[in-house]
């Protein structure tokens, strides 16, 4: 089964938790912090939303941050994703 999301809402999904510091520790699973980087999965097409014409800035496969209450979670099969608006998203993560 697949999700297509309508309008401006996207579907993400979280970015696994780092299990090693940057100097090597292994951290245990309470240990890790949950990150708010997420990967865009899929993207509605845009249009017009509440009167206003939205036209989507963010393309599958980017890397983007959110609010940290933000959005709908969703479980399909063994996945987690979670499912927000367009302007829910905060900034997508360029890595240089």
């Amino acid at each position: 089964m697949t999700l297509k999301p309508l309008a401006d809402r996207v579907i993400i999904k979280q970015i696994e938790a780092e299990e090693k510091t940057k100097s090597g520790i292994i951290l245990t699973s309470a240990a890790q912090e949950k990150p708010q980087e997420y990967e865009v999965i899929e993207v509605g097409p845009g249009g017009i939303v509440d009167g206003n014409e939205v036209v989507m800035e963010v393309k599958k496969g980017d890397r983007v941050i959110t609010g940290k209450y933000s959005g709908t979670e969703v479980k399909i099969g063994d996945d987690e994703m979670t499912i927000v608006r367009q302007s829910d998203i905060l900034a997508i993560v360029i890595r240089e």
